[in-house]
């Protein structure tokens, strides 16, 4: 064993001597070039390529490396024996983990495999600078077969781009906007105030029938999902959303349960802080992807009314005239004073959701939500603006079943557990149609009875409904009782009808009356 060691330390002595003479006769040029040749000449009978991914380019930061450091955190599988870094960003709702120095991950991408190596490396000493560099050197090196290149390359960072900004957006907390008053700006020059969004609702907690929340569901990642088609297509990446229907039917929570779903960031746009249309396009500008931008009780907002509905309905006064002769506009001299200076109109509006402008981004959506359908021009209504209508009806037994689940813990089969609370449910479903209720009411009610147990809150539901099916007519609570679902479609569709086809004549009348008064004032 003495020998043994004897002759390991002869060897470490006689290579060190070498080295020595090496680096006297050699000079390090030489050396370099040496070392160069041989990396070359070993890459080039190497099976794999290498990329190195640094993680500054030249006095900035490289988007690549941070794209690769988030995407390799949240969907490469590390290698056995990695040593990880766990962080969690500011505003972030998650925790991330990292690579250490020199460790691997891996990772697929279209049937190829690749390997990812986390480099870090001491950084040479730097004179004086304004902006000193980090003392380390940091990089990922990307490994990949040669017959891979060509699949890889370049749709596998484009992945790692789009599936890293995904994760960004979903890790950190979303963002409620509304437009500031006047359009002011705010301290980053922004004309919208943002307060983080913390609305609970989902699809699962939303009160309605499970067969049209599955066919929006499916909708919106269609949506989200339809980058290459609505490319091909020639379309801007946009939808429109039309929720109607009476108040406290869930509109709101249908929005929040959209936002959630997708996780967008919500634009809550009040028109009347609006002053023109073009402080309207501002706003469409200033808005980022990947967000709902909402327009609420937009039949209340500004005058959005159906046109040949208001000039059939409306007679322009006489003219009157005025001292010196001349006509007196009245409607000028009834309005507001402030009305002037308030521009926006229907057209700038359809420009917003429909026209050049609303192409300014990608992957946005448009909700508009109103309690009076038939008001509403039907211009504003078409395919390309709003694109899909949903009507939010009172609550039915399936969206009943729903909230009794929310608030009383309760499905069918514990309902079914005794006679008397099947009794019950059967009584709830007899009765739901005939109330016409809202699911804001029910809740109401099951929030003020759920700590008197699950059946006695049933019972007391049951009452209201009785309660307020009696006090309805009786020839509408008997239409409902018997086919309510049918009546709600038969009035859906007779306001579409409605939308779609105009009174006859109306536009004509208010041309001739138009006329006439234009020969008085002639006379």
């Amino acid at each position: 064993m003495r020998e043994y060691w004897t002759s390991l330390a002869s060897l470490m002595g006689a290579v060190a001597f070498l080295q020595g003479v090496v680096h006297a006769v050699f000079p390090a040029e030489l050396r370099a070039a040496v070392a160069r040749l041989l990396g070359r000449a070993t890459r080039a009978f190497s099976p794999y390529c290498y990329f190195d991914v640094t993680e500054t380019e030249g006095m900035g930061t490289n988007e690549i490396y941070d794209a690769v450091q988030l995407y390799l955190s949240s969907s490469a599988a590390p290698a056995a024996g990695a040593r990880l870094t766990l962080s969690r960003p500011h505003n972030a709702s998650s925790f991330t983990f990292g690579l250490a120095a020199s460790d691997r991950v891996l990772d697929a991408f279209r049937g190829a495999a690749v390997t990812w190596e986390h480099v870090v490396a001491p950084r040479q000493a730097q004179g004086f600078s304004w902006r000193p560099l980090p003392e380390e050197k940091r990089r990922f090196t990307l490994r990949i077969r040669r017959g891979d290149r060509g699949v890889l390359l370049p749709a596998y960072l484009d992945h790692i781009l789009a599936a890293a900004a995904d994760i960004r957006r979903r890790s950190q907390d979303r963002l409620l906007y509304t437009n500031a008053r006047g359009g002011a700006m705010d301290a980053r020059g922004l004309p919208w105030d943002p307060v983080p969004f913390k609305h609970p609702s989902t699809f699962d907690t939303l009160a309605m029938d499970p067969e049209r929340k599955a066919a929006i569901m499916a909708d919106l990642r269609d949506f989200a999902d339809g980058s290459a088609f609505y490319e091909r297509t020639g379309r801007a990446w946009k939808r429109g959303y039309l929720l109607y229907g009476p108040p406290g039917t869930g509109k709101s929570s249908m929005i929040a349960a959209m936002a959630n779903h997708l996780g967008y960031d919500v634009y809550d746009l009040e028109l009347t802080e609006v002053g023109s249309n073009a402080e309207l396009r501002k706003l469409l500008m200033k808005t980022t992807s990947k967000s709902i931008i909402v327009i609420e009780d937009i039949d209340c907002s500004v005058d959005l009314t159906n046109r040949a509905t208001a000039a059939a309905a409306a007679q322009p006064p006489k003219p009157r005239a005025s001292i010196d002769g001349g006509a007196i506009d009245q409607d000028a001299a009834a309005a507001p004073a402030g009305a002037a200076a308030r521009s926006i109109t229907l057209s700038g509006l359809l420009n917003f959701t429909d026209g050049l402008w609303s192409c300014c981004g990608s992957e946005r959506i448009f909700v508009f939500t109103t309690n009076h359908i038939e008001k509403l021009d039907p211009a504003l209504l078409r395919s390309g603006r709003m694109d899909m209508h949903i009507f939010m009806s009172y609550c039915t037994f399936p969206a009943l079943k729903i909230l009794l689940r929310n608030y009383l813990d309760d499905d069918s089969s514990a309902s079914s557990s005794s006679a008397a609370a099947a009794a019950t449910m059967a009584g709830l479903e007899t009765w739901i149609d005939a109330a016409e209720i809202t699911p804001a009411d029910v809740s109401e009610v099951l929030i003020k009875n759920r700590r008197n147990g699950r059946e006695q809150a049933m019972e007391q539901l049951l009452e209201v409904l009785k309660a307020r099916a009696e006090k309805r007519p009786p020839s509408a609570a008997a239409g409902n009782a018997t086919g309510g679902g049918d009546n709600e479609e038969e009035e859906e569709e007779e306001e579409k009808r409605a939308l779609e086809s105009p009174k006859e004549g109306g536009g004509e009348d208010g041309q001739d009356e138009e006329t006439e008064a234009k020969k008085q004032l002639s006379e």
